[in-house]
Order: structure tokens, then C-alpha cells, then sequence
């Protein structure tokens, strides 16, 4: 009897379009007077759980506090919900895969009471 297990298949990384809350920390970057902000990041993983969790650890590295995650899937599930993206969305979700990383693609600091205005 072998011990090995047998392989299983990997599965492949895909982008996964998420947008991250995230409150004030001390050194955190945001601009004085922000009460937060929200990152479009790029992030890939073989599931979207898994392009969360890695997204939550970089950000957490960089003196964020992230507070909230909202998934919007792949490209592929995006463009059948109607999404247009454009060439250089589509630009930096490549570079997210080839470099198996996280792209902030924007970050809007939120002031007050505006969050959901910024």
C-alpha cells in the first residue's frame, strides 16, 4: 500500500473584481479628515473566497483596516451581467493573474457622513 494521495486536479487562478471598505488606522495613508475609503481591487484566487481572504491580508500589511468585502465574480461572470470593462480594467485583471497578486485599481477616501456619495 502507497501512502501518496492521489494528485488533485489544480484548479486554475482567475480576477475577481472586489470592492473593500475600509476604516481609519493609525498610518494607514488616507487623507486627514477621511473617515474611511473604498479600494476597486483585482485580486486572484482559485475561488473568490480565496482572493478575499488574500485581500484582506495585503491590505491588513499596509496599515488598512479593512471593514466590509463585496465580491462582483470574474470577468467572464461581470461582462454576462452586463458590465462594460474596459481596456484598461481588463489591463490590470491580467496583470492581477500573471502576477498571482492584488492591483488597487482606485481608492476613494470617504469624508463624514458621505460615504456611500463618494
Amino acid at each position: 500500500m502507497s501512502d501518496e494521495k492521489p494528485a488533485k486536479p489544480k484548479r486554475p487562478q482567475q480576477v475577481y473584481t472586489l470592492l473593500v471598505e475600509v476604516g481609519r488606522s493609525k498610518d494607514d495613508g488616507l487623507p486627514k479628515g477621511a473617515t474611511g475609503a473604498g479600494l476597486l481591487c483585482y485580486a486572484s484566487g482559485v475561488d473568490e473566497a480565496e482572493a478575499v481572504r488574500e485581500t484582506v491580508a495585503i491590505l491588513k500589511q499596509a496599515d488598512l483596516a479593512p471593514l466590509d468585502v463585496t465580491g462582483y465574480g470574474t470577468i467572464a461572470e461581470r461582462e454576462k451581467q452586463g458590465h462594460e470593462i474596459d481596456a484598461g480594467e481588463r489591463e490590470l485583471m491580467q496583470r492581477a493573474l500573471d502576477e498571482n497578486s492584488v492591483i488597487v485599481a482606485q481608492m476613494t477616501p470617504f469624508f463624514g457622513e458621505d460615504k456611500g456619495n463618494a
